[in-house]
């Protein structure tokens, strides 16, 4: 095809506004969307075909063989002058006051293909405001009908509440029952609005985008590791936009990670503090590790222990673990939830499908774990695949029954190991589906995982992938996945951050405590475990959040929030990603990897870096696997799990709560009007299911 008098070749089944983009023409669009489906609806992008009785809409016109395009000629000008003329007729004036100033795409393309003047005389329509729950705030006079936060409530987040009724002028978007969207990737579509239409409601009227200074960063309030932007005035984070990454999140990400950082300033962890006369007091950082130093002295280090949390960075946990074999005490772990995993094979622990693998699967089971509310990102790219058809998904599990909406259609096998056994016995019918599948999957959540007979069900599941046929070492397929609800999961594992010879796991150690066994727990941000269990134990908390940890501690030292260092974190797949200091923490407040590097000073135990290149250089003596950041390592099949009896519990879903499940999200304010808005609806927490 000729475009602009250049000929140039294009894969068929690409449009002409593609095409043009290809050849480096800029065509302005509204209602076009890489990932939506075409409206064709704000004809903004017309150019003029040979040949053609009429200006074509570029967006939905599929390119053929011999076309001759024509994207700037005086012709095409007018129109887009008229097009946007027609755009502003009823748009308010309101561009000073608008939350998308300055990076309005209506304002952008205005200036560029609009023309200097309106001539419409008449008055301006006005539109109600929606209210579509806590996240978006809507002017609705400003909407010009692209139609895109429809087809992304329909298309891509599976949950259709969003729609226009009324033709023409009357023509409205919103709810067709006035009610808050119920979707966990609901504020995408402020991303995806081309005008000020739906802004973000906690962000609203409080900063301008010229004054805010941008720095990519990693999520981490779930497993996923989501490629962010975090943008910051001063001393403050004020929004987390996604960043855009094919192979881990495409452009979304869930409304916890965009909303809840306003937690991020509220209840924090400031200077350190020391239990005096039952009560925590303000001290110094010297009289802080005084305190450890005397509680330590000449202590056996089997009476010492260590668990790590869920927002635990690699930095840190490797150099509490090098502390902890100094001092000699084998009880570590990263496993704060009890999670059965077994540390000694690495493809017994990761998403090793990988999470844009996903696409290429043909069948799908789902064990213990409910994907929209551990990871809604991954949810959507089980529904894209789905969506595309021939993807059958079965759940066991995880979920509240059979009727759960996971926004995608699924079978539901029943809620124990039961099944398991059948499927991998072959006896069970969905067993013959797996088998009959090309690239079957399995993913293996949490709530199977975090129970007595964890590693049973381990076993189960990899007795089913072998079985049904989801190792396919010869195309390089494996089909068995473990999707983790925790950031520092998968991290503290491929560090060793696990019992050593004859040490105790997280539950062992607070049975030790409870018996006065164990007298020192230290607590690195864990504050997802029962703290009555430890007893009279000694317990320093290092953390960011005055959480469930802090409030137990004798001790507590106060460490940096995910935007306040450059740390390490390995998502669900096994992915090496890294943090970025976004602002500097509050007060005393300091990077976690250097008070344990300053602690073991004190202690006379000294570690042996200084800087954050060494520990880094720690990370990959340690596992190899951190040299690669950015990509996955392929993990070798083996053996993993154990055979024996199950109990007959169902499997139950880890998060009771989407919007409240660590330190950060637990203290925004944001999040506790989703949670309240929720459990009005529903009457309970969580989502429906």
């Amino acid at each position: 095809m000729t475009i602009d008098g250049v000929e140039i070749e294009v894969e068929a089944g690409l449009t002409v506004l593609q095409a043009c983009e290809l050849a480096g023409k800029e065509i302005p669009r509204f209602c076009f969307h890489e990932r939506l489906s075409i409206a064709g609806n704000c004809r903004m992008c017309l150019v003029h075909m040979e040949r053609a009785p009429k200006p074509i809409a570029s967006c939905a016109m599929p390119v053929a063989e011999g076309m001759v395009i024509k994207t700037d000629t005086d012709e095409v000008r007018k129109m887009r002058r008229g097009v946007m003329e027609f755009l502003l007729i009823n748009h308010p004036l309101d561009c000073p006051i608008c939350d998308q100033g300055g990076e309005c795409d209506l304002q952008d393309q205005a200036m560029g293909y609009g023309t200097d003047r309106g001539r419409f005389q008449d008055n301006k329509r006005a539109v109600k405001d929606k209210e579509l729950g806590p996240l978006i705030k809507t002017i609705m006079t400003r909407c010009i009908h692209c139609t895109r936060c429809i087809r992304f409530a329909t298309e891509i987040a599976g949950v259709e509440e969003l729609g226009a009724t009324g033709r023409g002028e009357n023509m409205e978007v919103g709810t067709y029952v006035e009610k808050a969207l119920t979707s966990e990737l609901s504020g995408n579509m402020i991303d995806l609005c081309p005008v000020g239409a739906l802004t973000s409601k906690p962000y609203a009227y409080t900063a301008r985008s010229w004054e805010l200074k941008n720095t990519e960063s990693i999520d981490v309030l779930d497993a996923l590791g989501c490629n962010i932007r975090v943008d910051t005035r001063g001393p403050e984070v004020m929004r987390v936009l996604p960043r855009l990454n094919e192979d881990v999140n495409e452009e979304w990400i869930s409304d916890k990670t965009r909303f809840a950082c306003d937690g991020l300033k509220r209840q924090r962890l400031d200077k350190p503090f020391v239990r005096r006369n039952g009560k925590l007091e303000a001290a110094t950082w010297d009289e802080a590790f005084a305190a450890i130093a005397e509680q330590l002295k000449g202590k056996d280090g089997k009476s010492i222990a260590a668990i790590a949390g869920d927002l635990a960075d690699c930095e840190s946990m490797t150099a509490l673990k090098d502390l902890m074999a100094k001092l000699g005490s084998p009880h570590t772990d990263c496993r704060q939830d009890g999670a059965k995993l077994d540390p000694s094979l690495r493809a017994g622990y990761l998403f090793n499908t990988t999470i844009a693998g996903i696409e290429a699967a043909d069948a799908c089971l789902l064990i213990g774990t409910n994907p929209r509310l551990e990871a809604p990102v991954l949810n959507a790219r089980l529904r894209k695949r789905s969506v595309q058809g021939g993807f059958p998904v079965a759940v066991v599990g995880g979920v509240t029954g059979a009727d759960v909406d996971l926004t995608y259609t699924t079978q539901y096998l029943g809620d124990g190991a039961e099944v398991l056994k059948s499927i991998a016995a072959g006896r069970h019918d969905f067993a013959k589906v797996l088998k009959a599948a090309n690239r079957p999957m399995l993913i293996l959540g949490q709530g199977a995982l975090a129970r007595e007979d964890g590693d049973v069900i381990l076993g189960l599941a990899r007795q089913i992938a072998e079985n049904r046929g989801m190792i396919d070492g010869k195309n390089g397929w494996n089909g068995f996945n473990v999707l983790h609800t925790a950031a520092a999961r998968v991290g503290g594992l491929d560090l060793g951050f696990v019992p050593g010879k004859g040490g105790l796991d997280t539950l062992g150690i607070l049975g030790a405590a409870q018996n006065g066994k164990i007298g020192t727990v230290f607590l690195l941000g864990a504050d997802e475990i029962d703290t009555d269990r430890l007893g009279d134990a000694f317990v320093i908390y290092q953390g960011h959040h005055g959480d469930r940890g802090a409030h137990r501690a004798d001790v507590v030292l106060p460490g940096a929030a995910y935007t306040e260092k450059n740390a390490t974190f390995v998502n669900t797949e096994g992915r090496v990603q890294q943090t970025s200091l976004a602002t500097f923490p509050p007060g005393d407040a300091r990077e976690d990897w250097t008070i344990i590097r300053a602690l073991s000073g004190v202690l006379g135990t000294a570690l042996p870096y200084d800087t954050l290149k060494a520990v880094r250089g720690r990370l990959v003596e340690v596992n190899a696997a951190f040299m690669n950041l950015g990509e996955v390592t392929p993990a070798p099949w083996g053996a993993f799990g154990k055979d024996g009896e199950t109990s007959a519990a169902p499997f139950r879903c880890p998060i009771d709560n989407f919007y409240m499940t660590d330190p950060i999200s637990r203290a925004s304010l944001t999040m506790a009007q989703c949670a309240d808005m929720r459990v009005g609806e529903t009457g309970k927490t969580g989502t429906d299911g």
